[in-house]
């Protein structure tokens, strides 16, 4: 072997052995990287790899990475996943806090947003299987959950503007202390929980308790990466939704408070675009939102809860 060469073989049809050396310099590596990858045989999971490798190879070039610091990453790739449970998936909420999550929702949507619907957000992991059907008009607040009172009415669209009615809409959300009542036991079941129906003009409407911001966990390996970071790990207060209507696209979305202290410093980087609505004071010491969701036509396949 030469100075200019490595001993390593490229890639050879599959069972046949690999003889060529590969020169010893970066773009060589590449390409020999690139053409093992070429035997891959879901065409979708190849186009993928091949990017992933070449991007990949073009950081640590950019960044001049070192063995030691490829150990680190490596390590803290670990740990997330040591992290990560039947409660807790820390994996999520690494693509959260760089934003890589939104960014996936955001290029899904691309079609619907230019059409003027309605942008989705994440569905986060607070969401509940078989949360109570209740009557529009109802207070989905336990009695002995105080706050100050919210007063929600929603209308359901598709992207042309007419409503639809008898669409389902699943909404839950944090308690003024700011945490979901699964995370809490002086919270009754399903507190701040329900299914509501749209009537015949798309409108629902229910009473609730204005929401707060939380903090997403920072006791693992994703809080150490924001402390690195200088970070807050705050999000802004915000109403979960999830519309489903015959015909259309299943919206998961947020809606963020734009009056919270964190409205545009989301951890998670969720608050984007129109997701940020005023919560409006109605004159007797509470709040009223408006909300419009725009449903984009297609096949409606809900999204699994990830909770029980």
């Amino acid at each position: 072997m030469t100075s200019d060469q490595a001993q390593l073989s490229s890639s050879a049809p599959a069972g046949e052995p690999r003889s060529k050396t590969i020169p010893a310099t970066p773009a060589a590596l590449l390409q020999a990287v690139l053409e093992a990858n070429a035997g891959t045989r879901d065409p979708r999971l190849r186009t993928v790899l091949a990017s992933l490798i070449t991007h990949l190879h073009a950081f640590a070039a950019d960044v001049q990475l070192t063995y030691g610091e490829l150990q680190q990453g490596l390590d803290f790739g670990v740990r997330v996943g040591q992290a990560t449970h039947d409660k807790r998936h820390e994996g999520i909420l690494l693509a959260d806090i760089l934003g890589l999550a939104t960014l996936v929702l955001l290029m899904d949507a691309k079609a619907v947003l230019a059409a003027g619907g309605t942008e989705p957000a994440l569905i986060g992991p607070f969401w509940r299987a078989s949360q109570p059907v209740r009557p529009n008009g109802s207070r989905i607040a336990s009695a002995d959950t105080s706050g100050v009172p919210l007063h929600v009415r929603g209308r359901v669209v598709s992207l042309d503007g007419r409503p639809l009615a008898g669409a389902r809409i699943e909404t839950w959300q944090a308690a003024p202390s700011g945490l979901y009542e699964n995370q809490d036991p002086d919270q009754e079941d399903m507190n701040l929980r329900a299914v509501f129906e749209t009537d015949a003009d798309g409108h629902f409407w229910f009473d609730s308790v204005k929401p707060s911001g939380y903090g997403v966990p920072i006791d693992g390996p994703c809080g150490e990466l924001l402390a690195l970071q200088g970070r807050g790990h705050m999000r802004p207060a915000h109403l979960h939704f999830i519309a489903a209507a015959p015909g259309h696209k299943v919206l998961t979305t947020q809606i963020f408070d734009a009056l919270d202290p964190y409205a545009y410093e989301d951890a998670a980087f969720g608050a984007v675009g129109s997701l940020l609505r005023d919560f409006m004071p109605d004159g007797a010491g509470g709040y009223r939102l408006d909300v419009e969701l725009k449903l984009e036509p297609g096949e409606t396949h809900m999204p699994v809860p990830p909770l029980r």
